[in-house]
């Protein structure tokens, strides 16, 4: 352990702070968070972080303070490193066992990881001393996210309101609400179990998805993409997997409505060719539209709190949904999901012929003109490596069927990126 922490004050004093970052994480878990502080510190400097770098500090001085324990996590957790708090905050547990502000923040810290199966667990260990405000509303939550929704439907049913002091906890109580009335309403015809991606997805964003990704199902991905270069084929089967779901729904939408950037007007172009509907420019409160963009994480934020409240009539397709790092918003149909997509009109990875990896320049045709490749494209799903379950157009029809009528209600903001279905990643 000496060794990797004298490599991690290596990387420090070179001024390589992602490099530290990346060892710290291999290490937080098996590492007194004391002994780790003091490098902390220095990577806090090198980017700025004060609190952080105060906090680290602190905690270097006073190793079992729970004071400082927390104080620490609460900065990692504020810093975007709750890998770094989990460890603190359960030592500042220990140290005491009594205090809901250092439960309710490790809660967090760990909701930040994606441990909700960890999150259920500290709590349930606690269930008969938890205040409904937040605590057992905590314990509803995470157990819903790590797929206990027997649990998640239990601890909710005994939740009050949120009233006076509470209040503020209403959105998050009726999002809840809201996920576990959709599951309520997949579980009769979906397993819900940590394969069933489309119906989670559903769960806990309300939306449908269109696509599954042919490939490593099995071997860690479970329907999910971590790189993909598109192709036309692929836009193609999203948009007819959009047409599917309008006419499931009985929905006669009667334009289409495009995001404002490139990639955004190339994909609105060819839906309103499917759809056969007329394209105009994206406007927030114009009903009966279909909004179309390519990623939403290109969109202006402003544009997209507009959408978070649906004008009646109106549906939003996202063809590549960035799973790692959701949008803001929640579309009502994501062709797929990948940590990173690049269109197939941008800038490709290539390999050249003496075994060096290259790029080929962005497609700088006309928009219609690359729209055109979508409309010309064989829409036929990719077979993959055959791990892949059935995804067929019948089998989405008939997903999106049982679904017709249940328009979702409510702001649309992610909950939770992943759920209990998990994918590999990029680090």
């Amino acid at each position: 352990m000496n060794e990797a922490l004298t490599a991690i004050r290596r990387l420090v004093d070179a001024g390589d702070a992602r490099g530290a970052i990346r060892e710290l994480r291999a290490h937080a878990e098996t590492t007194d968070p004391a002994r780790l502080a003091p490098l902390v510190q220095g990577v806090a400097r090198l980017s700025g972080l004060d609190a952080l770098a105060a906090a680290a500090a602190a905690l270097a001085a006073e190793p079992r303070g729970a004071q400082e324990l927390y104080a620490y996590g609460y900065a990692c957790v504020e810093d975007g490193a709750s890998f770094l708090a989990v460890p603190a905050l359960r030592a500042a547990l220990r140290e005491a066992p009594g205090s809901r502000r250092v439960l309710v923040e490790l809660v967090a810290a760990l909701e930040r990881e994606e441990r909700h199966t960890e999150a259920t667990e500290l709590l349930r260990a606690r269930e008969p001393d938890l205040a409904p405000w937040p605590e057992r509303y905590l314990l509803a939550h995470n157990a819903l996210v790590a797929g206990e929704v027997a649990l998640a439907r239990d601890t909710a049913a005994r939740l009050p309101r949120p009233a006076g002091a509470d209040e503020s906890w209403r959105p998050a109580e009726e999002r809840l609400r809201r996920m576990l009335g959709r599951a309520e309403a997949v579980g009769g015809f979906c397993p819900l179990d940590d394969r069933d991606l489309r119906g989670w997805h559903h769960v806990l964003t309300g939306g449908l998805l269109a696509t599954l990704s042919p490939y490593g199902f099995a071997d860690g991905m479970t329907g999910r993409w971590a790189f993909l270069q598109d192709s036309p084929g692929l836009c193609r089967l999203g948009l007819d997997r959009l047409r599917l779901t309008i006419e499931a729904a009985g929905a006669a939408p009667r334009a289409v409505g495009a995001l404002p950037d490139r990639s955004s007007r190339i994909m609105a172009l060819a839906a309103a060719r499917v759809l056969e509907l007329p394209v105009e420019p994206y406007a927030p409160d114009r009903p009966d539209t279909v909004v179309v963009g390519y990623d939403l994480g290109d969109s202006d934020p402003a544009l997209l709190r507009g959408l978070l409240d649906r004008a009646p009539g109106q549906v939003l397709y996202e063809h590549a949904t960035c799973w790692t790092r959701p949008p803001a918003v929640c579309a009502d149909v994501s062709g797929l999901l990948a940590q990173h997509c690049v269109p197939f009109w941008g800038e490709q990875v290539r390999q050249d012929p003496d075994g060096s990896v290259g790029t080929s320049p962005a497609d700088d045709r006309a928009e219609r003109d690359i729209a055109g490749d979508v409309l010309a494209a064989d829409p036929a799903p990719d077979p993959g490596d055959g791990a892949t379950p059935p995804d067929t157009d019948e089998v989405f029809r008939s997903f999106a069927a049982r679904l017709a009528g249940r328009r979702p209600e409510g702001p649309r903001e992610w909950a939770a990126p992943s759920g209990p279905v998990r994918s590999s990643r990029f680090a």
